[in-house]
């Protein structure tokens, strides 16, 4: 064998063993998991201007959901939430009773609002929590309409007791147009505000 021949498989040599070194190096692929929001810790919260003079702030007292998120890649797979139209309650019991009628929620005729995740975008990184942005579709009234939330990933961490099952800790908020799904009770007299914010906050275990 030649100087030449020696040196070009020496390189191819190096060559090969540099690339069994960089797939042993490499992580493995993570895989994607599904989480369940817990509802002991599921907050979903509105709030719409009355008559310009202060908003007024309200809850869904029950929901749930689920998704399937894949946190090394900080890709969503699939999500779903379901709220219960008529456990809205904003600490007055007739007001109560009229979101819940046909001028607001009708809740007798759809019972149940969902919100079905269709991707996450990661925004930044900042202060140990990842910002994104979380797209969907939102069902109100029979009515599906996309809608965008600013999502932020405040925590991904083991309980530090009780289940101490892997848990991420997940604010979001967005504002809709009631009007675009139908609800237009009250805003020609500037009654009742148009824009309704939504804010959820709640923690979701890996199963």
């Amino acid at each position: 064998m030649d100087v030449r021949t020696g040196t070009l498989h020496a390189r191819r040599l190096l060559g090969a063993a540099l690339l069994v070194l960089a797939a042993g190096a490499a992580p493995a692929h993570a895989t994607a998991q599904e989480y369940r929001i817990d509802p002991e810790h599921f907050s979903i919260a509105f709030s719409v201007e009355h008559l310009g003079y202060a908003d007024t702030i309200g809850l869904f007292l029950k929901g749930s959901g689920s998704f399937v998120y894949d946190e090394a890649a900080h890709s969503l797979k699939s999500g779903r939430v379901v709220v219960v139209a008529d456990s809205v309650f904003t600490n007055h019991g007739a007001r109560d009773r009229h979101v819940r009628d046909s001028d607001f929620l009708d809740a007798g005729s759809h019972p149940e609002i969902v919100f079905e995740a269709t991707a996450f975008t990661p925004a930044e990184a900042r202060d140990g929590r990842l910002h994104g942005r979380l797209d969907g579709r939102l069902t109100l009234l029979g009515q599906t309409r996309p809608v965008t939330l600013e999502l932020t990933l405040n925590k991904a961490a083991s309980y530090p007791f009780g289940h101490r099952r892997h848990t991420l800790g997940i604010s979001a908020q967005t504002v809709i147009k009631r009007s675009e799904w139908g609800m237009d009770y009250g805003i020609a007299p500037g009654m009742v505000g148009d824009a309704v914010t939504l804010r959820f906050e709640f923690e979701a275990l890996r199963q």
